[in-house]
């Protein structure tokens, strides 16, 4: 069976100019960063030019860059690392939005069970987070708000800017998880205005299992893990080269074909949309729809069906009925009910997200196999 991939949020298939890249460091230049010999040298200079290309890709220096293991891990040193940092004792606040990733939720409920306050603000109907709750929100004790700069369900894209010129003024660092966002749109650290910054490898073409935090220059983190001291002491461990190597090329193909893949995605995700409302027209609800969004995500609710029993019925579709991270649940995520959708919206959504290596074809087929299965479901 041929499958039609619609589920580019979910994780991307490694790019084979970025596998071409990796394989070196697997079959020949197997040394280790930190050894002094040729091949650890070797392998040592291929870190750091993985570490420029990542740089290159959000605006910073190199130096401000910090290999981890992927998203999670990033968002785990950036939330528990800054707080740890600045308030040991465990008299610290910290913000988050009602519609972040668990990589973000989990972390900051632990440190909330670990004395630490923890406020969360809402969004709109649109999935948008205002930054003047932000703001409301900020206390003299806060050190850290964490908001995502894209929502990985809907794709909504948050006002990261004007919520870190609020933070600046009132003396707080800003974390932003760009898991999602990164190689889809522009992220420059600079325009954004953030202070750690979240890279996930598998979002956009590089292997799962690596990731990248930014932290500017002056921030200061606690280490989560202890050990030899890799990674500035940050993130301890010998280097994982081939996959580091693999991150940095995929950060050097998101930076030059970004505009190209822009328009490609965007007009991507529009056919598909307008296939569906072609067939079912009104009866289709997008969910945030008036937002600024990821130009490849697509969240749509089929009415009087069940998005899983929908899916069930078309195994070729690879697609997700929210994020993956919560799939084979029927509970209503925590995204749509933050933007107040009705549990029987929440029932029928279907998110599709497309990427590189979607093709019109595929666009087609699969909104054809949709409309067929919810027509004989409904």
């Amino acid at each position: 069976m041929n499958h039609i991939y619609l589920d580019y949020n979910a994780t991307t298939p490694v790019d084979p100019r970025v596998l071409e890249a990796m394989l070196p460091f697997y079959r020949d230049e197997y040394g280790n960063p930190s050894s002094s010999h040729g091949l650890g040298r070797r392998a040592q200079e291929a870190v750091q030019r993985a570490r420029a290309q990542v740089a290159e890709l959000i605006g910073c220096e190199s130096d401000e860059i910090v290999f981890t293991s992927g998203g999670t891990e990033s968002s785990n040193l950036a939330i528990q690392g800054h707080l740890l940092q600045r308030a040991p004792d465990g008299n610290g606040h910290l913000v988050i939005s009602s519609i972040e990733h668990p990589a973000t939720v989990e972390p900051a409920q632990w440190l909330q069970r670990c004395r630490y306050e923890l406020s969360i603000v809402g969004c709109d109907s649109a999935g948008v987070v205002n930054p003047a709750d932000v703001a409301s929100a900020i206390r003299d004790e806060t050190i850290l708000i964490s908001i995502m700069h894209a929502n990985n369900e809907v794709g909504s894209i948050q006002p990261i800017a004007e919520i870190a010129a609020i933070c600046r003024d009132a003396g707080v660092a800003l974390h932003v998880d760009a898991a999602q966002s990164a190689g889809k749109i522009a992220v420059d650290v600079e325009q954004l205005g953030a202070d750690l910054l979240t890279l996930a490898g598998h979002k956009f073409y590089a292997s799962k299992g690596v990731g990248a935090l930014y932290v500017r220059r002056g921030v200061q983190l606690e280490p989560v893990l202890r050990g030899a001291g890799q990674e500035r002491g940050l993130r301890p461990g010998t280097e994982n080269v081939a996959q580091i190597v693999g991150l940095g090329a995929a950060a050097e193909l998101a930076a030059r074909e970004l505009p190209a893949t822009d328009k490609q995605l965007a007009g991507l995700r529009d056919r598909l949309h307008q296939a569906l409302a072609d067939a079912a027209g009104s009866r289709l609800t997008v969910h945030a729809a008036t937002a600024k969004r990821l130009p490849n995500t697509l969240s749509i609710s089929f009415p009087g069906v069940s998005g899983a029993e929908l899916l069930d019925k078309i195994p070729q579709l690879c697609a997700s009925t929210g994020a993956a991270c919560h799939s084979g649940t029927t509970k209503m995520s925590a995204t749509l009910a933050a933007m107040g959708v009705s549990e029987e919206l929440a029932r029928g959504t279907i998110r599709l997200s497309v990427g590189r290596f979607s093709t019109e074809q595929d666009i087609d087929t699969a909104a054809r196999l949709l409309i067929d299965a919810w027509r004989q479901s409904s």
